[in-house]
């Protein structure tokens, strides 16, 4: 069944070997501009330079690349375009100018105390084009940046700079911000540090010559952006969006297994107490040391690119999630107010790191892209999706009805058990391959349970439809006071269960198991609020086994007509219904042939509350 969540579903961006910060901006002519790094060798390597690539019909083809920097000059890296309401666009880059071949390091990591490693210091520089995008300046401008304590505490006191950057440029008040990180050394340490400032120029927007554009480093004072209170040394990638009362919001990762953000009330000179991200709900957000990106969207509302886990390191950047943001007011000023993730991109290998992306808006409709450092690639957002997740924060959602297997409910049931038809299989043959291997389908399903457990030590199978070898799915308690699901196809078998400390004894509790065929991930929602693992576990969401075929209690996986989604296109027979039995903590059971999104689950908890 086709995902378009997948990756390999986007259009790709012409690259060399290594894709990088695939940037987009549209052009006055009615074109995207995408300028990228790249390079014929691996990030870092001899060769890393910025092209640019032009496309006229949404990101389905593109023209060929032009060198913004040369593949055989020092590197140039990391760009970021901005476009003047003149239509020329400029782009501001890392650039080698120096030809610099090492930097001072700590031994170790390093040997000899010595990183060849040279794509993140040297001179942030702009060059502009005038034509859309399909020739540029031929000389490079520096950009003037003020020395800062982390500048003065590096192995050259400042004389030669660290830094990089990743955020997208903006316009605010007529004034252009350009975002920088700073990178810093505890000690002789290379990247062991960092810190977010901006660079404002008033007259970029006006002045055509580059040479008198006037340039300022904020915040004011001796730091930029820093980690929350207690929070590690890591403080980097900062992302910036202008809310509706002109506040200035940024998000960026850390080390801390939490994203942090801040507010300016002041055009970036001063900002708020940088804290860890939390939803709308109080929870705290969860996401490693990767790129998380806010973005304004066209209706006033915001879109994040995170995670969703508790890493502090640069790995598991796969799945992609977003969650929708809507403003509300506070004591100081607006804030955004975040729902809870929904997965929005993955790829099958789960080592695949997806990252560094962009949101484009064009003719009503809206696109991811993002790299995995091999190739770039731009994807359409389905529009459900978005509504779904901006109408989970500002509305809360209704009782979803579609694709609905079962309804069962104790107060009615005069039995123990209820019948189903068959669950759709994950995969099946396929005859059109020569070999007749395996086809993905991509399918999924939900179970919903409304139950209320007298005691939570472990072992009651609360929901079961396994034959007696096992095969099948059941729901059962476990000794650490969870509920986990059981996959088994007669093959193998996958579990996984919900957060600690979400459920109680005694208490009431809406729970949800979403089975997602796509990335194979199993999602747990409780009362309301998706897993994340907490203060627990790393990871809330699990993954379950890619080769497991089905969790069909009879013993043949169910044939899938060639062509076919997958799922079950008619009634079943009466021989194929399973039997699923019930215990008596389970109050209400509710079965869906696909995998709901996270805002259908919280819809659904809302309408039966109410």
């Amino acid at each position: 069944m086709p995902d378009n969540r997948h990756i390999a579903s986007g259009f790709e961006i012409p690259t060399e070997r290594y894709s990088d910060q695939p940037y987009v901006v549209k052009t006055d002519d009615g074109a995207w501009l995408c300028t990228l790094t790249t390079g014929g060798g691996v990030e870092g390597a001899s060769g890393q330079h910025i092209i640019a690539t032009r496309s006229i019909d949404q990101g389905r083809t593109w023209s060929a690349p032009v060198d913004v920097e040369p593949a055989d000059g020092p590197e140039a890296s990391y760009a970021a375009p901005l476009k003047a309401p003149g239509g020329r666009i400029y782009l501001f880059y890392n650039h080698n100018t120096d030809d610099r071949r090492y930097v001072i390091a700590d031994d170790p990591p390093y040997k000899d105390g010595k990183c060849y490693r040279v794509d993140s210091q040297g001179y942030f520089v702009f060059k502009y084009s005038d034509d859309h995008g399909r020739s540029w300046s031929s000389k490079r401008h520096n950009v003037p940046v003020r020395e800062m304590a982390i500048d003065r505490e590096n192995p050259y006191g400042g004389k030669i700079r660290y830094f990089w950057n990743v955020g997208k440029p903006f316009i605010h008040e007529g004034a252009a911000y350009v975002s920088l990180h700073k990178v810093g050394g505890l000690g002789h340490g290379f990247f062991t540090r960092s810190e977010g400032v901006l660079l404002r120029s008033e007259n970029i927007m006006t002045q055509s010559d580059p040479e008198r554009i006037v340039w300022e480093t904020l915040p004011d004072g001796d730091a930029g952006l820093r980690a929350p209170p207690g929070g590690g040394p890591i403080a980097e990638e900062q992302s910036y969006v202008v809310l509706s009362d002109d506040s200035i919001y940024s998000v960026y990762r850390t080390i801390d297994g939490h994203p942090a953000f801040a507010y300016s009330r002041d055009g970036g000179r001063t900002w708020t107490q940088p804290a860890y991200k939390r939803y709308a709900n109080g929870r705290l957000m969860k996401h490693p040391r990767a790129a998380n990106f806010a973005w304004k969207c066209e209706n006033g509302r915001y879109l994040y690119w995170f995670h969703n886990h508790g890493g502090n390191w640069y790995e598991d950047r796969n799945p992609v999630w977003l969650c929708g943001g809507v403003e509300i007011d506070s004591d100081e000023g607006r804030v955004i107010r975040w729902s809870q993730p929904e997965i929005a991109l993955y790829d099958d290998d789960s080592y695949v790191r997806i990252s560094y992306p962009d949101l484009v808006e064009d003719g009503g409709c809206t696109f991811l892209i993002e790299t995995q450092k091999d190739k770039a690639r731009a994807h359409q957002l389905d529009p459900a999706l978005l509504e779904g997740i901006w109408r989970q924060v500002s509305e809360g959602g209704s009782l979803t009805t579609e694709e609905t297997l079962v309804e069962w409910n104790s107060a009615d049931a005069s039995d123990d058990h209820v019948m189903i038809p068959p669950l759709p299989p994950f995969n099946t043959r396929d005859h059109q391959r020569p070999d007749y291997g395996a086809k993905d389908l991509r399918s999924g399903f939900t179970v919903e349970v409304w139950l209320e457990l007298d005691q939570l030590n472990g072992g009651e199978t609360l929901v079961d439809a396994r034959a007696q070898n096992g095969q099948g799915w059941a729901l059962q308690s476990t000794a650490r006071g969870t509920v986990e699901i059981i996959l088994n196809d007669g093959r193998s078998e996958s579990r996984w269960d919900c957060d600690p400390d979400m459920l109680g004894a005694g208490a009431r509790h809406h729970l949800a198991v979403v089975v997602d065929g796509g990335p194979k991930i199993i999602s747990f929602v409780v009362d309301g609020v998706l897993c994340d693992g907490g203060a627990c576990r790393q990871f809330g969401w699990g993954r379950f086994n890619s080769a497991l075929r089905h969790v069909n209690s009879a013993d043949k996986n169910p044939i899938i007509a060639p062509g076919s989604s997958g799922r079950q296109d008619h009634a079943p027979a009466a021989a194929d219904a399973q039997r699923v039995a019930v215990s008596s903590g389970v109050r209400s059971l509710r079965i869906y042939d696909r995998a709901l999104r996270t805002f259908e689950v919280i819809g659904n908890y809302l309408s039966d509350l109410s």
